[in-house]
C-alpha cells in the first residue's frame, strides 16, 4: 500500500493512495487508523484493516486534498551515511567550503577516500524529530546560514519495535519506505563539526528534514538497494543513481542501532546521501526559490521550495 497523511480542510486523516485518487481510511471510524501511527503501531492487524478499509472508502481526487508529511512526528528520527562516494567525496567540498568561507583560493575538486570506520559499523546521527516538513511545503532558510543544501535519501520506517535484533529479523522490523531530503546548513555544519559532537544547527532547523509522499509499505518494495534515485533542481537533474551501492543496508543499521537499545514503531531511519545525491559533492548550492524534486521508484516525487527568509 501506499500511506499518506492528507487533509481536506478538516485536520489531517490518514488515507491510501491509488489511481483513483486518495481513499480516506480515517472515515472508516476505525481507531487504528486514526493516523499513520496509530496504524504503524497496530502492526499487522492494522495493515489488515487499512486494506479492508481501502476497498470500502470513498476516493477524493487529489486536487482536493493536499499531502501532509506522512509521519508529521515521528518517534525518533535517525541518519546515516552509507554511500561510498558521498562519503569520500562530501569532506573534500567542505575543504572548499572553509577556504571559500575564509576568503582563500579554491582548492578544487579532489578524490576522497571512505574512512575504514564506515565499513566496519553504520554511523548515523540523531536529529530533530519535531522539524518535519512534507510534499510541497516551503522551507524557509534559517537565517544563520548562507550555504542551503539537498540531501536525497530513502528512509525506512519501523514497525515493529524491539531490542538487540538479528540481522536476519531486520526487515521484519520495518514498515515501509519513504522519500528523505535531509536539507542542510552546510555552513552552520563546517563550523559545528569542529566540536567533534555530529551536526546540529547545520540539520536542526524548522523545516529542516523533508519526508514523503507517501509511506510504501515493505511487501512492495522486497529490495531496497534496487530503487533507482533521482534529483532535480528547478527541472534541471542533478542526481541520477540507485540504492545498490550502500556499504551497509537497513538490516544492517537496524542490528547495530538496536544493540542494547529499543527501537520503538514509528522511528525513521535514513539511509544516507546518495552517491552524488547531494550539491556539496560539486560544490553546488541552493538559492532563494529554487525548486528540489527527489524522486524514488517505487515510491513517489516529494517536492520542495527553499526560500531566503527576510
Amino acid at each position: 500500500m501506499k500511506l499518506a497523511t492528507f487533509t481536506a480542510g478538516d485536520g489531517s486523516r490518514l488515507g491510501a493512495v491509488t489511481v483513483n485518487g486518495i481513499a480516506d481510511l480515517t472515515a472508516s471510524g476505525d481507531p487504528r487508523l486514526v493516523s499513520m501511527q496509530a496504524l504503524i503501531e497496530a502492526g499487522e492487524a492494522g495493515l489488515e484493516a487499512a486494506r479492508t478499509a481501502e476497498q470500502a472508502a470513498a476516493v477524493m481526487a487529489p486536487e482536493n486534498a493536499r499531502l501532509l508529511a506522512p509521519l508529521p512526528c515521528p518517534a525518533q528520527i535517525r541518519d546515516a551515511s552509507t554511500f561510498p562516494r558521498h562519503i569520500a567525496n562530501a569532506p573534500q567540498g567542505m575543504q572548499r567550503l572553509l577556504a571559500e568561507l575564509a576568503g582563500e583560493p579554491d582548492p578544487g575538486p579532489a578524490e576522497g577516500e571512505v574512512a575504514e570506520i564506515y565499513r566496519k559499523q553504520p554511523i548515523f546521527y540523531i536529529t530533530n524529530r519535531f522539524s518535519v516538513a512534507g510534499p510541497d511545503d516551503e522551507v524557509l532558510w534559517p537565517r544563520y546560514s548562507r550555504y542551503m543544501d539537498y540531501e536525497l535519501e530513502v528512509a525506512a520506517v519501523i514497525g515493529k519495535g524491539g531490542k538487540n535484533i538479528a540481522r536476519e529479523d531486520a526487515f521484519d522490523h520495518v514498515f515501509g519506505y519513504t522519500i528523505f531530503n535531509d536539507f542542510s546548513a552546510r555552513d552552520a555544519q563546517i563550523r559545528e563539526m569542529a566540536g567533534w559532537l555530529g551536526p546540529a544547527k547545520g540539520k536542526s532547523f524548522d523545516a529542516g528534514n523533508a519526508f514523503g509522499p507517501v509511506i510504501v509499505t515493505r511487501d512492495e518494495i522486497p529490495d531496497p538497494r534496487a530503487l533507482k534515485t533521482v534529483a532535480r533542481i528547478n527541472g534541471r537533474v542533478v542526481t541520477d543513481t540507485t540504492m545498490a551501492p550502500m556499504i551497509h543496508g537497513f538490516d544492517d543499521m537496524i542490528a547495530f542501532i538496536s544493540e542494547d537499545e529499543t527501537l520503538h514503531p514509528g522511528e525513521i531511519i535514513g539511509s544516507g546521501t546518495v552517491n552524488d545525491g547531494c550539491g556539496l559533492e560539486r560544490f553546488e548550492f541552493l538559492k532563494d526559490g529554487d525548486v528540489v524534486e527527489l524522486e524514488v521508484e517505487g515510491i513517489g516525487l516529494l517536492r520542495n521550495r527553499v526560500r531566503v527568509q527576510a
